[in-house]
């Protein structure tokens, strides 16, 4: 997760970043990588000039599908309007 956003931050996307779906392009991404049997998720995103906000993370728990569950998606949207007030204010 670290060296994904290391790559991030340096204007790079890492291999294992994808983009997030219902968020208009690839300015919402999500890192997955395994680990120890289970998979991890961290979404950031890249809206912003010059900073990289991480608003969520977790553990993929279904064990059928791919998709990002719905709730967890309703969260992101919340963090990120979150994180975007808190640039704005960040440039004031």
């Amino acid at each position: 997760m670290g060296q994904a956003l290391y790559a991030a931050q340096c204007g790079e996307e890492y291999p294992s970043v994808e983009a997030v779906e219902g968020f208009g392009g690839r300015a919402v991404l999500e890192i997955v990588a395994p680990h120890e049997g289970d998979t991890w998720r961290t979404v950031y995103t890249v809206r912003f000039q010059d900073a990289v906000y991480a608003p969520h993370a977790s553990r993929k728990k279904s064990k059928r599908g791919i998709a990002t569950p719905q709730r967890e998606l309703e969260l992101v949207k919340q963090r990120l309007a979150a994180a975007e007030q808190d640039y704005r204010e960040r440039q004031n």
